[in-house]
């Protein structure tokens, strides 16, 4: 099986509480007043008490042009990329040339050459590492990134991989945009990192904690691309947020988590622990639904979606982190991560604790 070492994520230093970033939306996407109390009243329901951003609060009034943004991007991923994937070593006791497969994923920006080739020398990593810079998957890409990893480390037993995720949402808010999905998605997105480092069955010299990857499921639903993703525009990415986004989820994520749950001779009730990536309230009150999980199951990820807000692919390492440090299932127990983004797809990975 392949095991997860270590799971660290990183944050910026600037936090603001949600009244403060509410009022920073406004202003910069130049509402009138009864358009200001819809996104008062969105910001309000969103969950979310607070969240870090990548830049002081101040400085987003100054960001014209997507090519600014990205600059942006770039700057600030690099510097949570390297302390999330520095801590991860660290709490696994391992060095950056013992790595030998980097799969790095952010949907928030744009950098080539990625943003782990930019990191490769000041970390250490040895010039013959494998890379995989993924675009695209959004949310879900927490998920699918430890998915490939076993993957990969199934091949390849003997070795260790890491996943980063980088994600500053806060840099693709678009100005003088008024539409509900703008509204909705300053509400929720936050920035931070998160990385997470695992090795296959016959690696040795690392500690013996952390959960084994069982196996893992993808499951696209046909028909839902424009559901949830990005257009790009002149200024940058434009999101795609659909409103029936909790319906679909509500109506048909069950039988795919509860089929995937009884391939291995398990049910809901046996899982000790669910790893959910935090939507939004309506979306997690449709997960919840659909799989019938009892209210506390997704406590901390309810927590995660307050304290920080949903941080794209990065937010579900979080949340397993959380999961390790703060409510460590019994040993041997099943426990299941999932995540869903632009597809519309779902990724299920079944842990043993």
């Amino acid at each position: 099986m392949t095991r997860i070492v270590a799971v660290q994520g990183a944050l910026p230093p600037n936090w603001y509480p949600q009244g403060e970033i509410t009022r920073m939306v406004g202003s910069a996407c130049r509402l009138p007043r009864g358009d200001r109390e819809v996104l008062e009243r969105v910001h309000a329901s969103s969950g979310v008490t607070g969240r870090h951003l990548v830049l002081p609060i101040d400085e987003y009034a100054g960001l014209d042009g997507f090519g600014a943004r990205n600059d942006a991007f770039v700057h600030g991923a690099l510097d949570l990329g390297r302390d999330a994937i520095q801590g991860a070593l660290d709490q696994a006791g391992l060095h950056a040339r013992d790595v030998d497969l980097v799969v790095s994923t952010s949907v928030t920006g744009i950098a080539a050459p990625s943003l782990e080739a930019r990191l490769a020398a000041s970390l250490g990593l040895r010039p013959d590492v494998k890379r995989v810079p993924v675009f695209g998957l959004g949310c879900v890409a927490g998920a699918a990134g430890l998915a490939r990893l076993h993957d990969y480390l199934t091949g390849h037993p003997e070795e260790t991989a890491l996943l980063l995720s980088v994600e500053l949402c806060s840099l693709t808010l678009q100005r003088a945009d008024a539409s509900m999905q703008n509204l909705v998605a300053g509400a929720l997105f936050g920035d931070g990192a998160a990385a997470a480092l695992a090795v296959g069955s016959r690696r040795d010299g690392v500690p013996p904690d952390g959960p084994e990857i069982v196996a893992t499921r993808s499951h696209l639903f046909p028909g839902t691309e424009e559901l949830l993703g990005w257009t790009i525009g002149d200024t940058g990415f434009h999101i795609m947020l659909g409103s029936d986004l909790p319906d679909l989820v509500r109506g048909q994520l069950g039988p795919v988590v509860h089929g995937f749950l009884a391939d291995h001779e398990i049910k809901a009730g046996d899982v000790t622990a669910w790893v959910c990536h935090p939507g939004g309230p309506k979306v997690l009150d449709a997960v919840r639904d659909a799989v019938d999980l009892p209210a506390r199951a997704l406590e901390l990820t309810w927590r995660s979606l307050a304290e920080v807000g949903n941080l794209s692919s990065a937010s579900v390492l979080h949340i397993l982190r959380d999961t390790l440090a703060l409510r460590p299932p019994p040993p041997g127990t099943p426990g299941l991560l999932l995540a869903m983004g632009p597809g519309f797809c779902v990724e299920l990975v079944l842990l043993r604790w």
